[in-house]
């Protein structure tokens, strides 16, 4: 206890110390990046951003020093924090194009993929109402790493994540349709979230609060969606589907009036009550069908009300159905209105009487089309406030044209020219990291003065995959223990991947969320404060990378210097030197003296903050 004490007392000296002041600007001058269409577009982003501040008096920070833009784009790119030697020998490389040369390495390390998919995963999981949709977490990370490593065009991606069928356990495509188990309305107010950026579910219930789009708007989306069916593979213990098999499920719903009312009208009266009806398998189904055919009102249904009334699509949302029906918010019971296919953005309109796939298939064209701008800049949008710390939207998935964007010029600019590469994903990630914008000093914007955004960097928190990958590469293991991951996990995961799931259970949080609504929470300073793991690989006494550190430098400035490369990527103040050296000092135990500064540097805001 005494120990732990000790340490939040360190901590507490240290805290102040760990975020450094800005950094000498870095020279870029003459540098040569590999894509011609890349450098004009960086280039045009700067001088747009640029006007925009000198009209508004506002001084751009200057560039930020290699050791912190190497740090900055590690994690951006690839998701992890460079090692001393990587910072020590980027520092001392002269070529003027070594920051664009180190964001090509990066675009085509292993890692970005990893990255990347990591956080689609989970922008469409945080989200899933499918309580066992986690359980295809794999299978969907797995294929979203194949696309990203070979840069598949993001329009390409998102048809497939449109219009995916097959086994939902082998087949990654099937993530976002399985993650709201098929239901129209679940589905469609994802897909207008993550590829419009527009936030349409608000429109479910009644016309949009505070954008023009109507309820009928919304219901017509979900229109494309209510002959898809996911259900259990018969020949499978937990292996469902996502399958078009809407005519086979259709032969099976319609009701046969003169059979059913010999077979349930038991008192032969002429009149199906809802006593006689729940004996049978009508039962669950009768309010609905007395809503539908009732005309009399006297609660009960004859053999020419039944003749009379539409055959009903009286499957459960994501079982496969004929039709979509908007729901009669007066009377719940009733069929309510048939809704055909339409695309709010465009109006453009899907086939009346296609198949499941067909207008599937014809929403995606809708939606990636060059012409729609909505699937350009939501991408835009999201990737820039990953990379900056700010969107030119925010929240980045609420956007639409009766909001207000920052810069919007700049913003244009990137979605003609990321449809004009074919939506190429690299290409995007390659122009915004060139960007001076992106690679310029920490500052933390001043709301209250109005103060326009992109004059500096903003510190950002990192995501439960950055944090795991820094702790790993830090501690020298394989893997983080110490966490449990809640719920099922499949069978045949391996350790690493649990490991990353309990941690991610504990420190992650959903990509869509503004920078200033994220926050630590209790577990997560209670795990890397007090976890025995974490203790027994910051042991100076055994063979961990800090007795290394110990062992290989006796001078204590040397010993200290490696330590907050090691642990921050960058070396440490002359002031950050001085207290480090008084409290090793007065510890009088060398190990000891170290243990309580790395455990005060993995604890500080800085080691979980992007800068």
């Amino acid at each position: 206890m005494m120990r732990h004490i000790h340490r939040f007392c360190w901590l507490g000296l240290i805290a102040g110390l760990v975020l450094p002041d800005v950094g000498q600007a870095a020279g870029l001058q003459g540098r040569d990046r590999r894509s011609a269409s890349t450098t004009s577009v960086s280039e045009q982003v700067d001088a747009l951003i640029l006007k925009t501040l000198e009209a508004e008096g506002t001084e751009p920070a200057p560039l930020t020093s290699d050791e912190d833009f190497l740090r900055r784009v590690s994690l951006d790119l690839a998701g992890r924090i460079p090692t001393p030697r990587e910072v020590t020998l980027f520092g001392l490389d002269p070529n003027p194009n070594k920051r664009a040369e180190l964001i090509d390495r990066l675009l085509d390390s292993d890692e970005y993929a990893s990255l990347w998919a990591a956080y689609w995963g989970e922008v469409i999981f945080t989200r899933a109402t499918e309580q066992r949709s986690r359980l295809v977490e794999r299978p969907f990370d797995q294929w979203m790493r194949e696309q990203l490593a070979s840069n598949r065009p993001w329009d390409e991606i998102a048809t497939e994540l449109l219009t995916a069928t097959g086994n939902v356990n082998e087949d990654g495509r099937t993530a976002l349709i399985f993650a709201h188990t098929g239901q129209p309305a679940e589905v469609a107010a994802e897909v207008s979230r993550i590829f419009l950026g527009i936030q349409m579910q608000c429109a479910n219930c009644h016309n949009h609060p505070t954008d023009s789009w109507t309820r009928e708007q919304f219901h017509q989306l979900a229109a494309y969606f209510p002959r898809i069916q996911v259900r259990r593979d018969p020949n499978g213990s937990m292996r469902d589907f996502v399958v078009s098999s809407f005519q086979e499920r259709r032969r099976r719903q319609q009701i046969d009036p003169e059979r059913l009312m010999r077979f349930a009208d038991r008192n032969r009266d002429g009149r199906l009550s809802k006593a006689e009806a729940e004996r049978g398998p009508l039962g669950q189904r009768f309010d609905r069908l007395l809503g539908l055919g009732d005309s009399n009102k006297d609660g009960m249904l004859s053999l020419e009300e039944l003749k009379s009334m539409p055959q009903p699509d009286n499957n459960q949302p994501g079982r496969g159905a004929a039709e979509y029906y908007m729901p009669d918010l007066d009377n719940p019971a009733a069929q309510g209105t048939l809704m055909q296919p339409v695309l709010f953005v465009d109006e453009s309109r899907g086939p009346r009487n296609g198949d499941d796939l067909e207008r599937r298939e014809a929403l995606a064209r809708s939606i990636t089309s060059p012409r729609n701008e909505w699937f350009a800049k939501a991408f835009v949008n999201r990737i820039w406030a990953e990379m900056l710390g700010e969107g030119f939207y925010m929240p980045i998935d609420d956007i639409g044209p009766e909001r207000f964007a920052e810069f919007p010029e700049v913003l244009d600019l990137l979605a003609r020219e990321f449809t004009r590469s074919g939506y190429d994903i690299k290409w995007l990630f390659r122009t915004i990291a060139n960007t001076e914008t992106y690679q310029r000093e920490l500052r933390t914007r001043n709301w209250a003065d109005g103060s326009p955004a992109f004059a500096s960097a903003s510190p950002t928190r990192l995501r439960a995959e950055q944090i795991y990958n820094a702790l790993t590469d830090v501690l020298g293991v394989d893997q983080i223990g110490g966490l449990t991951a809640a719920g099922r996990i499949p069978p045949g995961t391996p350790p690493s991947a649990r490991s990353r799931k309990a941690f991610s259970e504990v420190f992650g949080f959903d990509p869509s969320t503004p920078q200033e609504d994220i926050i630590g929470n209790v577990p997560q300073a209670l795990f890397l404060m007090n976890s025995p793991a974490l203790e027994n690989v910051i042991d100076a006494d055994r063979d961990t990378k800090l007795g290394r550190i110990l062992r290989k430098y006796d001078d204590d400035r040397d010993a200290i210097t490696e330590l907050y490369l090691l642990v921050l990527a960058r070396e440490p103040s002359d002031r950050e030197l001085t207290i480090c050296q008084e409290h090793i000092a007065d510890v009088g135990n060398r190990s000891e003296a170290y243990e309580d500064l790395m455990w005060s540097l993995l604890n500080s805001s800085e080691f979980i903050t992007k800068r």
